[in-house]
């Protein structure tokens, strides 16, 4: 996977690749077209394709503004396999991934509006 290499409200560019939609960044590929079964909440069934094997920290952008809220259940359950959690309005998260880039084992997830 490669570093993400801008973000504005609405897109996101990763490996020269533009993404339009919500998306989850995992170590061998992109979930494009990330949906929520509640769109300003992030709970623990939203990131079921995330595979939690082999990975160190999950880091969740949550909007331009911030706007998408992370439940605890979120939160607990990747602190019980032993995976850091990161929460960051999504600029912040782009700029948090980018540094860890090559230094863990990551997983994002991405709300690029809002």
């Amino acid at each position: 996977m490669d570093r993400i290499d801008s973000y504005r409200f609405g897109e996101m560019r990763i490996g020269g690749k533009s993404y339009r939609k919500d998306l989850i960044i995992m170590p061998d590929r992109i979930i494009d077209n990330w949906r929520r079964k509640e769109g300003h909440r992030l709970a623990i069934y939203d990131l079921s394709q995330i595979t939690i094997t082999g990975i160190d920290c999950i880091i969740i952008g949550t909007g331009k503004f911030g706007m998408m809220k992370v439940d605890n259940e979120v939160v607990n359950y990747f602190q019980k396999q032993q995976i850091e959690v990161i929460i960051l309005k999504t600029a912040d998260a782009v700029q948090k991934y980018n540094e860890m880039f090559g230094e863990k084992r990551l997983s994002a997830a991405f709300h690029l509006t809002c």
